[in-house]
């Protein structure tokens, strides 16, 4: 029977890093027995596990996972949707919860990544400067060095850009505060891949990977994965009191891909996908962007952050700038963001990313969060946003089970 009321029962993520000796059954196995064992239930508890990798995508990652951690015979759905790979796997094991086809759902996400460098864009033109329209896309791609670029620095580089081109008010300086804020936060994250203070001066002056963005303004490549379980309400009800306290509820679950515009069929656009995630999980959950008492969004890059605050109406449109300069998205401030660290300091390990940002939202409401802990946190926001497009918006709420 269909449910209403969806929760994170057990949630875990390894710390993200460099994991020289482990692979990817490894991590993925680590996390997902953390997640287990936070819930309080086994394998053989779950109905369904959903599993994404997305730069092994065809290894069957799910099946590998089993092997490791119990085979119970369950549906596994292998899943890969760029950098929303994590928050895709959680709503595939949320909706087979929500459809009443089983109890509980099992989402993993793992990646390894150190090393990996930054992802590339598309090929330049021949030698002799010729370039003959050819395949699918004919004159549209490749596009790098003619109309502008393919790679992630790049793309969001001129996201950036063209927010302060169009509303004013970004500077340099302005974005490297950004970096600043999320790598101070990191200092009080035990899980994330760097726990280092950079002052403003060293960001600025460390190696420019594409303006505005210096190299701490970008997203770690490492490697790491997290898990989630989540129970139906009506399952959730039958389990012990400790179980019910520490659930949290999945209050809107939402995946978007890219609507139809004219632009975008030639550069990216992380922006009309990622303000449609967030409208619809607003109305779904029943709140306004200015109930929520932290988020972690897709910072990729510094440049990005930025353009999420608006995107998630965390402020009026065109008023991104005056936002950060407010204070609101500090630890301390009304509206905290990135308090992880972001993915600039936590890490980027691509497909456990999307689980690591609820992760972080889910301990908060707890009361878990130790030294980072943002004080009476009853309403969270997870977002993440992959090129290609997709993005995933989870709003999670701390309440009475």
């Amino acid at each position: 029977m269909a449910t209403d009321d969806i929760y994170i029962l057990g949630i875990d993520m390894t710390k993200f890093g460099k994991h020289p000796d482990l692979d990817l059954v490894d991590l993925a196995s680590a996390a997902t027995m953390g997640a287990l064992a936070d819930g309080g239930v086994t394998m053989r508890d779950i109905g369904v596990l959903a599993a994404g990798s997305l730069l092994n995508a065809n290894a069957g990652i799910g099946q590998q996972l089993q092997k490791q951690i119990g085979q119970t015979g369950i549906p596994v759905y292998n899943v890969a949707n760029a950098c929303a790979t994590g928050a895709t796997a959680l709503r595939v094991a949320y909706m087979a919860v929500k459809s009443g086809e089983c109890d509980m759902g099992l989402a993993v996400g793992v990646e390894k990544l150190s090393g990996a460098g930054l992802l590339s864009g598309g090929s330049r033109p021949s030698d002799d400067g010729t370039w003959t329209p050819k395949g699918r896309y004919g004159a549209v791609a490749p596009i790098d060095g003619r109309i502008g670029t393919e790679t992630m620095p790049g793309v969001f580089a001129q996201i950036g850009m063209e927010y302060g081109h169009r509303y004013g008010g970004t500077s340099f300086e302005l974005f490297a505060r950004i970096s600043e804020k999320n790598h101070s936060h990191s200092t009080l994250n035990p899980k994330a891949a760097y726990q280092k203070r950079f002052t403003l001066d060293e960001i600025m002056h460390d190696v420019m990977i594409a303006y505005p963005n210096t190299r701490p303004m970008c997203s770690a490549n490492c490697d790491g994965a997290a898990a989630a379980v989540v129970v139906g309400g009506a399952k959730l009800k039958t389990l012990s009191m400790q179980q019910r306290s520490r659930a949290v509820k999945i209050s809107a679950s939402v995946l978007t891909s890219d609507p139809w515009e004219e632009g975008c069929q030639v550069l990216p656009n992380v922006n009309t996908l990622t303000r449609n995630a967030a409208q619809q999980a607003y109305e779904q959950a029943g709140v306004d962007p200015q109930d929520l008492d932290l988020v972690e969004l897709h910072d990729c890059f510094a440049t990005a952050e930025l353009v999420h605050y608006d995107n998630l109406g965390l402020c009026s449109e065109g008023g991104a700038v005056d936002f950060f300069e407010s204070g609101a998205t500090w630890r301390d401030g009304a509206t905290p963001v990135n308090v992880s660290g972001g993915l600039e300091s936590k890490g980027h390990p691509i497909a456990a990313t999307g689980i690591a940002n609820i992760w972080e939202v889910a301990t908060h409401l707890r009361g878990e969060a130790g030294n980072r802990q943002i004080e009476g946190a009853r309403l969270g926001l997870a977002h993440v946003i992959g090129l290609g497009s997709a993005c995933g918006v989870h709003i999670l709420e701390r309440i009475a089970a």
